[in-house]
């Protein structure tokens, strides 16, 4: 008979919970997590609106239909929100928080408004956090407005990262206005993600 070993994330000699390795059980994104009015955080077409969209591509460059999105953004004001509601739209109030789920061409599509800088001289940007087959953890990134090239060069993260790298944290803005900003999770031009303390023990 083979000796059979279980893994139960205690060490029993100290009685010490020690961490699990984390596994995908999905994908059930689309299933259990939208809600009505999720990827709107204003209404669609309304004066303020913005469009903010693109593509969620695997490391072969092919579409993943069933990621889920996660966007905390400053207002137009660059006031970074305090208000409720967030998982309750009652169509006025901006709680800059949204989520959306990619479509079967893996495309996700929020309607918020451009952020304004939190600081003088600072460049706006949106969080965006992507959860999505095969991860094993969700991961953190970000969406930079692309107009002040000046303020782009002086930012502290970008200007730390060689050029071909900064790029993929620059969407680009579109003749209709809106912001189109693609995620590439590996390969070619993968998108610049972060860490965060202790994001691994989640």
């Amino acid at each position: 008979m083979s000796e059979k070993t279980t893994y139960t994330g205690a060490d029993l000699t100290t009685g010490d919970l020690v961490p699990t390795p984390g596994q995908t059980i999905g994908p059930f994104y689309g299933f259990a997590l939208p809600y009505e009015g999720g990827p709107e955080l204003v209404l669609a077409g309304s004066a303020r609106s913005v469009r903010l969209h693109g593509d969620v591509l695997d490391g072969e460059g092919v579409p993943v239909p069933d990621s889920m999105l996660e966007i905390w953004q400053a207002d137009e004001h660059g006031v970074i929100p305090q208000e409720a509601g967030s998982l309750d739209r009652d169509g006025f109030t901006f709680t800059g928080f949204g989520r959306a789920s990619t479509d079967g061409a893996g495309h996700y599509t929020f309607s918020t408004v451009d952020p304004g800088p939190t600081e003088a001289g600072a460049v706006p940007f949106i969080s965006l956090c992507v959860f999505a087959r095969g991860l094993l953890n969700r991961v953190f990134t970000r969406i930079y407005l692309p107009e002040d090239e000046a303020a782009l060069a002086a930012d502290p993260l970008l200007s730390k990262l060689p050029a071909d790298r900064r790029k993929t944290l620059i969407a680009t803005r579109e003749d209709d206005g809106s912001l189109r900003f693609d995620v590439r999770l590996q390969g070619d031009d993968e998108t610049v993600f972060l860490k965060f303390p202790r994001n691994d023990d989640f």
